[in-house]
């Protein structure tokens, strides 16, 4: 097992490397150019941004990348590397704190490898969705699933934390067939397609980050012990993307793209609650496997 934790944070350091390069260009970079009107093959007039890395962007998805950046560059890319301090001592909360954020490199390259406009960062985007899910799989391998259970005190709030997992998969249901399907009724393109000709986040959430929620949800209630894994990741994951969604409405707002009253109450609360139950889930981390 030790040349697998040796992997994990050899690849945790590609990422970080490479993720400092990414995001740093997608912040500081930004070019020459104007912005431009631009017909959709749906027949929707859309404004590109015209300039720097996300240049063939949309105003609106472009804004929300660069916040993207911003949350990777100040929150993500420092948990990963305390993670990784604590997940090379042995630590528990350390294995679990390093599983729950390279969900969110995962995460968030697989959305930039399938869904952002191609740009110069092609491959690196591709390098970073790959070398983020083997080290999240390598990173699984070092907890033991079986012994998982007796490593967290009589104190944790379990069903709390499973009713707000509820919360979120309910949540990320409702809103993205809220959107969806009275345009599919309508034979209209949904809010958001933007210059996509598909719902690369809205694919994402439904099919794996929404049941998950749940799956995590139901579990954690009955004291299984891939809930306790689950639970820990989908609560790490959960507080990095809303804070990077809230970073985005804030981003929009700047720019002029109207954004709903709804983003910028919800997706704030996620985060401060995800975070929330995230420090308390690790304070009952207790390291020997003796339950206070």
């Amino acid at each position: 097992m030790k040349k697998t934790s040796s992997i994990s944070i050899v690849l945790s350091i590609l990422i970080a490397t490479l993720a400092i390069i990414v995001a740093g260009l997608g912040v500081f970079w930004q070019g020459e150019g104007q912005k431009s009107e631009f017909l959709t093959v749906r027949g929707e007039t859309v404004t590109i941004q015209g300039h720097g890395l996300y240049q063939y962007e949309t105003v609106s998805i472009a804004t929300q990348a660069i916040a993207q950046d911003v949350v990777t560059l100040l929150i993500g890319i420092p948990l990963l590397v305390i993670s990784m301090i604590l997940f090379r001592k042995g630590s528990l909360r350390g294995k679990l704190l390093l599983s729950g954020t390279l969900a969110y490199f995962l995460y968030t390259y697989a959305s930039f490898a399938f869904g952002a406009a191609y740009n110069i960062l092609f491959l690196v985007y591709v390098s970073l969705f790959s070398l983020s899910l083997f080290a999240f799989i390598f990173a699984l391998m070092q907890i033991d699933i079986s012994t998982l259970p007796k490593h967290f005190s009589s104190g944790l709030p379990r069903r709390t934390i499973a009713i707000f997992l509820f919360v979120v998969g309910s949540f990320l249901l409702l809103a993205w067939l809220g959107r969806i399907v009275p345009a599919l009724l309508a034979n209209q393109p949904p809010l958001g397609l933007e210059s996509y000709t598909t719902l690369i986040i809205q694919a994402l959430d439904l099919g794996l980050v929404m049941p998950i929620a749940f799956l995590s949800g139901i579990l954690l209630w009955k004291k299984s012990a891939w809930g306790y894994l689950l639970s820990s990741i989908v609560l790490i994951k959960g507080a990095t993307l809303a804070l990077a969604v809230s970073a985005m409405a804030v981003n929009m707002i700047l720019a002029g793209v109207q954004v709903s009253t709804g983003e910028l109450i919800i997706f704030p609360s996620i985060a401060m609650v995800s975070g929330g139950m995230t420090v308390v889930l690790l304070r009952n981390v207790t390291e020997s496997g003796d339950k206070n």
